[in-house]
């Protein structure tokens, strides 16, 4: 373990305390299979999944920057476990440490608007981090590997990024925005063996669901396909709404491509956590619209 216990404020998000409430449950099983402790930010607000830009960017940095100042109250880094959260949050967080120098005029209008709120002010002193970038950066992959104690030996594992988590921040951590690694470093931490295909690094389709239906099902469909063509048992994927798509959607995207797909889709909290013998009823498995029961049998679970 890490000489010191790490800390994070938690921001959970929206969707994983509603429509994927196993992402919440298996985050909170990692954490406490891991020895990571998670102060959640209960007062905090959603960061708006990219659309309060539309609107006014003003809107978009005032809630986020007030999302940021509850973890800087807490002197801690924020904790997403959402490629969207982190990607909104995160290019937002660069943004107004850029304007401290170049547009200090900027800072204090958002910062005059969170003080109208009762709100304490945006400092821009703690960083914004994904799971993911924490068990890579923060807990160590060597450190993670002595905690497995049942290796996913056998179970081949495509990794599904999303484009928020690669492609919104100008700069992120332990990765490259275009050959992205960080999730295959961790599949082969903890044993399992890492698929690669095109559609890791590309959009799951999501943001145009809601007006662009088929057009979304369809690239949900090709990714999928593409992993399982590679022998993918599984996609795994840090972000959610990335998730909703890919599974709970999968039937509907098979009924739009014409063909049975049937290909579980696993939140990377939900992998790790199997790797340190975490019970899978513990981590939300049976809450997937798409049955995990062929990876938990693969692993003899």
């Amino acid at each position: 373990m890490p000489s010191s216990t790490l800390k994070y404020a938690y921001f959970p998000g929206c969707v994983a305390q509603g429509a994927c409430r196993e992402l919440y449950q298996s985050t909170q099983a990692l954490a406490q299979a891991l020895g990571i402790e998670l102060i959640e930010l209960k007062k905090a607000s959603c960061c708006g999944s990219g659309t309060f830009k539309e609107d006014s960017q003003l809107l978009e940095d005032t809630v986020n920057a007030r999302n940021i100042a509850l973890a800087e109250e807490l002197n801690l880094p924020l904790l997403t476990h959402c490629s969207t959260c982190q990607g909104v949050i995160g290019r937002v967080d660069e943004r107004l440490k850029d304007r401290q120098e170049s547009n200090p005029a900027y800072i204090q209008q958002v910062n005059d608007l969170l003080k109208k709120e009762g709100c304490s002010p945006y400092r821009g002193t703690t960083e914004v981090r994904h799971l993911l970038w924490a068990l890579v950066g923060d807990y160590g992959l060597e450190t993670l590997a002595q905690q497995v104690v049942h290796k996913l030996a056998g179970l081949k594992c495509a990794a599904f990024y999303g484009c928020y988590l690669l492609r919104v921040q100008a700069h992120i951590p332990f990765d490259d925005p275009y050959d992205p690694q960080s999730m295959e470093k961790v599949f082969r931490a903890v044993g399992a063996t890492p698929v690669y295909y095109r559609g890791r690094t590309q959009c799951c389709g999501w943001p145009l669901s809601s007006y662009a239906t088929e057009q979304a099902f369809t690239m949900a469909g090709m990714h999928i396909r593409e992993a399982i063509a590679q022998g993918a048992d599984c996609i795994v994927t840090p972000c959610p709404l990335c998730h909703l798509n890919l599974d709970s959607r999968q039937p509907e995207v098979e009924k739009v491509i014409g063909q049975k797909l049937n290909l579980p889709i696993l939140h990377l909290s939900q992998l790790v956590a199997l790797a340190l013998g975490v019970n899978p009823q513990a981590l939300g498995l049976n809450r997937h619209i798409v049955s995990t029961r062929p990876v938990l049998k693969k692993l003899e679970l």
